[in-house]
């Protein structure tokens, strides 16, 4: 990546050389150009929020920047590619999107995410550091900000325009406005879920922003929930890619002995699932981690893995997220212990699980969904 403060080699993570994919866009560029063509200052507090795999706090970390960030995979990403410059360990703060945000903010810079909700929400938390002389740009792609995104800046923040594209990216510029009466926090959201599917009917739902579908149950989920395994005893279950936790959930309330994991690399998610269990007086025993999926459970320690595996990264459409999924569900897996995959029909699962598990049975399915079931043999 070529910046006015130098050119930057930076991976995504976990790295693998096979990946065509990126870890900046013309985004990224866009908004380090007009930093440098504005001489804005930077001598102040500078905060990224939602810098990706950390490609503007690398190229900023001569100026001590702050990151906040929703995703583990992103600050691991950002830890790499730091080293990877020379960068000494803390010149760069690292915060999650639920941690604290600074008290005073100076500088700006706002990497849009794809969900208008966790928008939302990190411009609340953030609202109180942004004084009259804070300098604010969002940056993302043309067809990441629409006329919701700019409204958002506006009803927060204050008075908000954009620049012209370059490169298919776009700058937001907002004025920050201390009198403005800022709205209250909708999060986290909380719903009942409905009846007929299993367990879990009737019981809270407690979601952060970000998290997939933060007002309802998907179809997805809905239709998993029906058809969740049915044995009971003691298990050791992982809730991989957790979500706001409700299929985790839904397992421990049928089975009280169950050992529950819920793993998700996002903040929010994972703070949304150890809330909705919580909500739901489970009386077992559950942990609640964020990482990069099952790295770090040890090999052979699991019975059973339920998996809704995601199909994009960012913006990018891609299954490298489910096949190390299920790389390593096969891996955390005691031998006859399963993995259940909840997916699209047409995603072909089957296929990747058969390559990794050597077997793969479809469990149940519908116009639109399957469920698939492997055994480590």
């Amino acid at each position: 990546m070529t910046t006015p403060w130098g050119e930057f080699a930076l991976t995504r993570f976990p790295e693998d050389p096979r990946d065509r994919l990126r870890a900046w866009d013309a985004s990224d560029e866009y908004v380090l150009r007009h930093l440098a063509r504005e001489r804005v200052p930077l001598s102040g507090t500078v905060v990224a929020v939602g810098d990706r795999w950390g490609a503007l706090v690398t190229a900023l970390a001569e100026h001590r920047p702050t990151q906040i960030t929703d995703s583990h995979l992103t600050q691991e990403a950002t830890r790499a590619n730091l080293a990877r410059h020379g960068v000494e360990p803390g010149a760069v703060r690292l915060l999650t999107t639920q941690d604290p945000p600074p008290d005073r903010v100076d500088v700006l810079l706002v990497r849009v995410p794809k969900s208008l909700a966790l928008l939302e929400d990190q411009l609340l938390r953030l609202a109180p550091a942004v004084h009259a002389g804070t300098v604010v740009v969002g940056t993302g792609m043309v067809k990441e900000i629409h006329t919701s995104t700019l409204q958002l800046f506006e009803r927060i923040l204050g008075p908000t325009r954009t620049s012209i594209a370059e490169k298919k990216a776009r700058l937001i510029f907002c004025t920050p406005d201390p009198a403005l009466e800022r709205p209250a926090s909708p999060w986290p959201y909380v719903y009942t879920l409905p009846d007929g599917i299993g367990p879990a009917a009737g019981g809270t739902v407690v979601n952060h922003a970000g998290v997939f579908c933060a007002d309802r149950l998907d179809i997805g989920t809905r239709f998993f929930l029906r058809h969740l395994p049915s044995r009971r005893g003691g298990r050791r279950v992982v809730d991989l890619g957790c979500g706001n936790g409700v299929v985790g959930t839904a397992v421990a309330l049928a089975d009280p002995e169950a050992e529950v994991l819920f793993v998700d690399e996002s903040f929010q998610a994972v703070a949304s699932a150890e809330a909705t269990y919580k909500a739901n007086g489970v009386p077992g025993h559950a942990e609640f981690r964020v990482g990069d999926g099952l790295a770090g459970v040890p090999s052979g320690s699991v019975d059973l893995v339920l998996n809704n595996p995601p199909f994009h990264s960012h913006q990018a459409t891609t299954d490298a997220t489910a096949r190390r999924m299920f790389a390593g569900a096969r891996r955390a897996l005691r031998p006859g212990g399963e993995l259940w995959v909840i997916g699209n029909r047409h995603l072909g699962y089957h296929v990747t699980l058969r390559r990794i598990f050597g077997n793969s049975r479809l469990v149940a399915g519908d116009p639109k969904f399957v469920v698939l079931k492997a055994v480590k043999r």
